[in-house]
């Protein structure tokens, strides 16, 4: 077991102690001579004084208690021993010689504990064996005079993780194949070994180069042989998975490791298990990142069949390695391609493919020249001139094509067709989305033009046409290489536009607000426009900006709203019983207010502004409508004006007249019998006001969705028992504070179930999960449909309308997502 004093002995050392100072072992050969190797043997390594001044990240006393303790007699208690001096090594400066010491007194009390009998233990060794790896090779980094030792070390290390990777426990082996994928330095010849059943012997007068280091030569190193192969091939398949990680992972340190580890990965792809196969084609995406994958022509066949998987996200991932790769010969190019039109043809909702098909084109431009060239041979054999551009292999050969330009083939002159550059004008809106935001619509469709021989467009200026600007002038783009370097000013460009657009509705609509007295069918016509119009702006544009326009359609429906009942009021149908037209007006009117309040994240002082003086009016009206004072609305209106008054506070800004009034009238009447008198009056000196400041602002949404459901696919159920529904949820700028919940309805049955947290990943910004919610009893029919939407909590108003009924929230809710249709049918029907 782990000896106290050998922490005395590393501290000491690192203080400068002559009397206890390490040596360098004898050479490498002698360490290996023997065909097994014991584990606990390593060469020891001096360590460097600490600097002038320097302490020990941790105190010695306790470290050396938890040496102490890893020597005990109780496995417990070794265990956690271990765990305490993996958290002390994490906070140890390896730049100093002190830390050094407490890395390697770490180190000898882990590897003299890889063979104790309890697994616990085995697994805290075999965590901080490789933290200890982590350490050394950091020491490597900053070059200190132990370097050579350090390189003989981590070899050790690798082979002494080996040996745990065969364990009898499963944790232990995950582990160890883990801490092998966290290596930062191992040698070529130990790396190849790992992958070979058959011990090689090298040639004793040889070395290796890796990263720009010579190393010394390796003799026989058994512990590491076919470790991978083995680990592949485990009957568990979280080995499985960890070792494909680690494999892909390993590949960044030599060439010739890369290229036989690609064969093992290859062959994972027949796994029976999903997961594997998913973890080893990240494996691959993360080689192909860093340019260590390089694809063989005996794997295409394999990997061809992935591209028309049956699982989306297996072809998804595939696609994308596909777009990174490269292809060394055009066979293996165009059999790329194929495959990819094969499966867009099979599944046209992956438009993402058009992206990948550009990719591969960019990367590979003598081959997207070569496809050009034919291509271009087809249109001019069409017959009278036509070609179906609906046909998924045209749109993806012509993208394909005219991803030539773009790529890294400077030196040779790829002459790409004029035909083909005009066939794709039709194309553009798929090209944009394949190029991603590096280049705009208009720039690229002036450079199409350009190259299709239709210089009329690329003679038009764009400026000019909008005003002339010197921030926001665009020039004709001529070459590929300019469309980069004019994306930018085109973005702000739009932007431009979009708040000039933006500038005219709103002028617009305050020029229909004040016609509403003399002519309220034509201000209902022009607000109808207006948010018409928005709403065209609001799907073409995304961000802070897509979220105002977002939130200024809301806010003109509310406009519409309020000219509607106040076109009732007029009419003076007061006597009406029962639900009329103006009470569903005025609920829908509440709705609106409440999701332009609740919906929207960072509203400025501005608009929020603008949101209460809406309330206010939206409450004047509800106390008209009724014909007496109402409790519950008099308390919103009094909670609208204090949030009112508390954003004047500052001085920054002041009350509106419409706002003043209101105040002076519930200050002078708490019962506000005047103000149902002086309706009309107030209603007058209501003013809409116009704002370009939207700040960061943030549309709050949700998408809910069950997959494999529809009236052709009903979900089974037993008639009166409980069933269960999965929910795949996307939230966007939904903060940990929201309260969410899922209603869920049948005919007039409601049931609520409340949305948790913790089982999502994500941000504040995007966060999405799924969750398994239970309906507690179904009908007694032959079949069903039931009703689910998101619903989040909110305290609009200052005032609660809900009394939690149907086990649900108890204050207002605002609907979140669009309201989702779920089909069942008996399952004796079924």
């Amino acid at each position: 077991m782990g000896d106290p004093h050998l922490l005395s002995s590393a501290l000491s050392t690192a203080a400068g102690s002559s009397s206890s100072a390490r040596k360098h072992p004898g050479p490498v050969e002698e360490r290996f001579s023997d065909p097994s190797p014991s584990l606990t043997k390593r060469p020891r390594v001096a360590a460097e004084p600490p600097a002038p001044g320097g302490s020990a990240p941790y105190p010695e006393s306790e470290v050396r208690s938890l040496v102490m303790m890893a020597g005990g007699i109780y496995p417990l208690a070794r265990a956690e021993a271990l765990r305490g001096l993996a958290a002390v090594l994490e906070k140890v400066d390896v730049s100093c010689g002190l830390g050094t010491g407490i890395v390697e007194c770490c180190y000898e009390c882990a590897a003299e504990l890889m063979r104790d009998d309890d697994e616990s233990v085995r697994l805290a060794v075999v965590r901080l064996v490789g933290l200890c790896a982590q350490k050394f090779a950091a020491r490597m980094d900053i070059g200190g005079k132990g370097a050579k030792g350090d390189s003989d070390l981590m070899d050790l290390i690798f082979q002494q993780l080996s040996s745990m990777a065969r364990d009898m426990c499963i944790k232990v082996r995950v582990e160890a194949f883990s801490a092998l994928g966290k290596m930062q330095r191992v040698s070529e010849g130990v790396l190849l070994q790992s992958l070979s059943k058959k011990v090689i012997k090298t040639d004793p007068t040889s070395g290796c180069i890796i990263n720009g280091q010579k190393l010394p030569p390796r003799l026989i190193i058994p512990c590491a042989a076919g470790i991978f192969a083995h680990g592949i091939e485990d009957e568990f398949y979280q080995v499985r998975t960890a070792a494909c990680t680690s494999l892909g992972a390993l590949a960044k340190f030599s060439s010739q490791y890369a290229e036989k580890a690609l064969d093992l990965l290859m062959d994972m792809m027949n796994d029976d298990t999903e997961a594997v196969r998913l973890q080893t084609l990240q494996a691959l995406f993360h080689m192909a990142t860093y340019g260590y994958l390089s694809m063989q022509e005996k794997h295409m066949h394999m990997f061809l069949g992935l591209l028309v998987d049956a699982n989306a996200l297996i072809r998804n991932a595939a696609h994308k390695i596909l777009g990174l790769v490269n292809l060394p010969k055009l066979q293996m190019f165009k059999s790329a391609v194929d495959g990819l039109i094969t499966g867009l043809e099979k599944n046209p909702e992956e438009q993402d493919i058009y992206g990948i098909l550009f990719s591969i084109g960019k990367n590979h431009g003598s081959f997207s020249a070569n496809i050009a060239k034919h291509l271009a041979k087809e249109i001019a054999m069409a017959s009278d001139g036509e070609l179906i551009l609906d046909k998924p292999r045209i749109k993806a050969l012509l993208i394909v094509s005219i991803s030539a330009p773009f790529s890294d083939d400077k030196p040779k002159k790829l002459d790409i067709p004029s035909i083909i550059f005009s066939h794709a004008i039709p194309l553009l809106g798929k090209v944009s989305c394949a190029l991603g935001e590096e280049v705009n619509q208009d720039s690229l469709l002036s450079y199409l033009c350009h190259k299709g021989g239709m210089p009329f467009w690329g003679s038009r200026s764009i400026s000019a046409e909008f005003g002339e600007s010197e921030s926001c002038k665009v020039e004709t783009v001529e070459i590929g290489a300019q469309i980069e370097n004019t994306a930018k000013t085109t973005k702000c460009l739009d932007r431009v536009l979009v708040m000039q657009a933006i500038e005219s509705i709103l002028q617009t609509v305050e020029g229909a607000w004040t016609i509403k007295t003399c002519n309220i069918c034509e201000a209902q016509t022009i607000l109808r426009t207006c948010n018409e119009e928005l709403k065209v702006l609001a799907e073409n544009s995304s961000g802070s900006i897509g979220a105002f326009l977002s939130f200024l359609c809301e806010y003109l429906v509310a406009i519409q709203l309020i000219v509607e009942i106040w076109q009732l009021i007029q009419l003076d149908n007061s006597y009406a019983f029962g639900l009329t037209s103006h009470d569903i007006l005025l609920d829908k009117l509440d709705i609106s207010l409440r999701r332009m309040e609740c919906c929207y994240a960072g509203l400025t002082r501005e608009l929020e502004f603008q949101v209460l003086e809406l309330s206010l009016l939206a409450n004047l009206l509800g106390l008209s409508k009724i014909g007496a004072c109402s409790k519950v609305v008099l308390g919103k209106l009094l909670w609208v004006i204090n949030r009112l008054e508390c954003l004047c506070a500052d001085g920054s800004c002041e009350l509106s007249d419409f706002s003043r009034e209101i105040k002076k009238a519930s200050d002078a009447n708490p019962i506000c019998d005047t103000l149902i008198g002086n309706i009309h009056t107030l209603f007058e000196l209501f003013h809409l006001k116009q704002t370009k400041d939207f700040g960061m602002l943030k549309a709050t949404s949700a998408v809910l969705q069950v997959c494999d459901n529809n009236s052709e696919s009903p979900l089974p159920y037993i008639c009166g028992l409980p069933v269960g529904v999965k929910f795949n949820i996307s939230l966007w700028n939904i903060a940990s504070h929201h309260r969410l919940w899922l209603r869920m309805s049948i005919g007039e049955s409601v049931q609520h179930t409340f949305v948790e947290f913790s089982s999502f990943e994500g941000n504040e910004e995007v966060k999405t999960g799924s969750m398994v919610v239970p309906l507690d009893s179904t009908p007694m029919a032959h079949s069903f449909v039931l009703r689910v939407c998101l619903l989040m909590e909110c305290s609009y108003g200052g005032i609660s309308t809900n009394e939690g009924e149907h086990g649900g929230p108890s204050d207002c809710v605002v609907r979140l997502s669009d309201e989702l249709d779920v089909y069942f049918v008996s399952a004796g029907q079924r």
